[in-house]
């Protein structure tokens, strides 16, 4: 993240992950990492983002269990909605956060699935015995991809589980409660890289995936199974006009129908019910938006969300329209049910919404209210000007002042995957395909100003140029490949996209900028091809101007600018300077020493610092030489460490979960 400063640049680079040996010939030992001259002032700004984050919610009777988000401990807590509060509690013994909630048919039994960090036994599906809610949730035990990302109870008691994140192609699990076993049925489609939609009935389950990340060269689109349970043999069911669309995003049984959605991209999703007597029987609809998941129904009408709101499909019309209400934005959805004919519908905001779509009306449970409790969670980026310092959380950004001591929560969709502050205001890039949106603190406005293609979905970087006033974006498109650079200008509001700046293969992980040129700074997540690619770029004539290798093993996790001077941190820990004029490639050295994990880079003061999961760090502005400023500083990043500074040139970064200001002068 960068803070616009008049009369210099600061610029900051986010990305990926740390480990990099030095080629040969450039320097061929590792940069140990000397200590710091002089020891830091370090400020504790308390937590950064301090919320109820969800992920998922299901209602059981009257009751909407919940699960939590990137706060520890992972929880779900209940809301009995007829009292409006918190009635029951439970943790979970692993995990940062729950996507799959699922009951069975009898009301008794919450089974809920986990995303963790790293693969291996520790259990990631477990149970919440409902008549004693009192008593913990049960580990169940581990299937065999790290996450679970969603979970049905056929009627006979037996649940289905998919997921991802394991390397492999995901697979179908099976835990059958009288046997207390979980086993793999079937991996349906090598080529899938996630599943995120399962439902199931006495004879058959069904498996939903795609491609969700990493997406583009071989990589599948939406791939749908129907699992024979008596047979234990998959059959490809999907619909033709669905398979244009990345992924099948959700699948619930409604009746005697089954209801299908997908992911959109270039297009908008799709939505189906399909006939479970004859599968080859189907109504489709095109939907609103590139979201279509949480399915239920009111009366004849099918409720479900987008991105944004609440949809309502009736299959008589085979028409979808957005439901009106007088209400609050819903922004991300994460459970959509019915009770006595309203739409109980969870928002990542941080309520519960009761819609009656027959009468447009709305009532609210705000989770804090009722009694959810409030945590530090991990956070995204981090921008700091004009008095204020930001950070991006799960649909908030908090927006810190620290002199005054205050913290006031900003809602936005999604994430702000980055941000920089111009003149004041500030200016994010906003996960998932919500574009650039825009915060003035002396107005109290907050809300998008330039939206672009749905497909680039995922702002990595970004930064300010003085020279051209342009606000430049460097963005991951994870279901095609490929990236894109962003350019906003503030005072007329002008954007523009350039898809693929570097290579159909390479997203745009790093961004900097010098007299009006962008760089920007592949990276290719795929096992082939090149990666690392730094490309000079006119942002206003929307041309590359030159390009070059910085010889490295792995993708560019940041950039940053120093005088003539462009630095470079690979995914792998390799840092690598550029000569701008000379269009050179200068230095190459080995900081794994301190670069472990994603990373990042800001120009303070003449000196480059970065910043990984573990150390803040700096580099000698002439030898190049790396020295540790904090060590041990372990920020609760979700997506990637990040560090910005100020007008003042103060640093600010991550310690745990907590925000810090650090006041270094190294005396180069």
């Amino acid at each position: 993240m960068n803070q616009h400063q008049p009369g210099r640049r600061t610029v900051l680079r986010a990305g990926g992950l740390a480990g990099l040996a030095a080629a040969a010939g450039l320097t061929p030992n590792p940069a140990a990492a000397a200590p710091a001259p002089r020891p830091p002032r370090i400020v504790d700004l308390g937590p950064a983002v301090s919320q109820f984050s969800l992920m998922s919610a299901v209602l059981v009777g009257d009751t909407v269990h919940i699960g939590s988000r990137n706060i520890e401990p992972v929880q779900i807590i209940s809301v009995h909605l007829p009292t409006r509060k918190v009635v029951a509690r439970t943790e979970l013994t692993n995990g940062h956060s729950i996507q799959a909630l699922a009951a069975d048919d009898s009301g008794r039994y919450l089974y809920a699935g986990i995303l963790q960090k790293a693969s291996g036994d520790r259990p990631n599906l477990f149970r919440w015995d409902l008549r004693t809610p009192d008593e913990p949730a049960e580990p169940l035990g581990f299937i065999g991809d790290r996450d679970v990302r969603a979970l049905a109870v056929a009627p006979d008691g037996v649940v289905y589980a998919v997921g991802g994140g394991s390397g492999g192609a995901p697979a179908l699990w099976e835990y059958d409660p009288a046997t207390g076993g979980i086993s793999n049925v079937g991996t349906p489609d090598p080529r899938v890289t996630l599943a995120r939609a399962v439902a199931a009935t006495r004879t058959h389950a069904f498996f939903g995936a795609g491609t969700t990340f990493n997406g583009g060269g071989d990589t599948s689109r939406a791939a749908l199974y129907a699992y024979d349970r008596s047979a234990g043999t998959f059959t490809s069911i999907a619909p033709p006009e669905m398979l244009r669309d990345p992924s099948i995003r959700d699948l619930a049984v409604l009746g005697d129908r089954l209801a299908v959605s997908t992911a959109g991209s270039t297009e908008d999703a799709k939505v189906a019910l399909m006939d479970l007597k004859d599968l080859s029987s189907y109504r489709i609809a095109t939907s609103i938006g590139k979201v279509a998941k949480s399915f239920t129904v009111i009366g004849d009408t099918v409720h479900y969300a987008n991105e944004s709101g609440l949809l309502a499909y009736l299959p008589s019309a085979n028409t979808v329209t957005s439901v009106a209400y007088d209400g609050p934005r819903l922004g991300e959805i994460w459970g959509v049910d019915s009770r006595a004919g309203k739409a109980v519908v969870t928002s990542a905001f941080g309520f519960v919404a009761e819609i009656d779509p027959a009468r447009r009306t709305a009532a609210v449970i705000d989770l804090g209210s009722a009694g959810a409790p409030m945590a530090p969670q991990t956070v995204m980026g981090i921008a700091a000007g004009g008095g204020h310092v930001y950070v991006g959380g799960n649909a908030t950004l908090a927006r810190h002042t620290p002199g005054r001591d205050t913290v006031v929560k900003l809602r936005v969709p999604g994430e702000a995957k980055d941000a920089v502050v111009v003149d004041g205001v500030l200016y994010t890039g906003q996960y998932n395909s919500e574009g650039i949106w825009r915060h003035d603190p002396r107005t109290g406005k907050t809300g998008q100003v330039a939206a672009f293609p749905s497909e680039q979905n995922r702002p990595l970087d970004v930064t300010f140029d003085e020279d051209t006033g342009l606000v430049l974006v460097g963005v991951q498109s994870d279901t095609e490949g490929g990236g894109a650079l962003w350019t906003y200008h503030p005072r007329t509001g002008r954007h523009r996209s350039f898809a693929d700046p570097v290579d159909e293969a390479q997203c745009v992980r790093g961004i900097a900028s010098r007299n009006g040129v962008a760089f920007l700074g592949g990276d290719n997540t795929a096992p082939t091809g090149p990666r690392s690619t730094v490309v000079a770029f006119d942002p206003v004539a929307g041309r590359e101007l030159w390009r070059i290798d910085p010889l490295q093993t792995a993708g560019t996790a940041a950039l940053t600018v120093r005088g003539r001077h462009l630095y470079g941190l690979s995914r792998k820990g390799g840092l690598f300077v550029i000569d701008i004029p000379r269009r050179e490639l200068i230095h190459r050295a080995d900081v794994t020493s301190v670069s472990n994990g994603f990373a990042a880079l800001v120009t303070n003061r003449g000196v480059v610092y970065g910043v990984s999961d573990t150390t803040v760090f700096r580099f000698h502005p002439r030898t190049f030489a790396v020295s540790v400023v904090v060590p041990d500083i372990d920020g609760g990043w979700y997506s990637g460490a990040h560090i910005t500074n100020d007008e003042h040139g103060r640093l600010y970064t991550m310690r745990g979960r907590n925000l810090v200001r650090i006041t270094d002068r190294p005396g180069h």
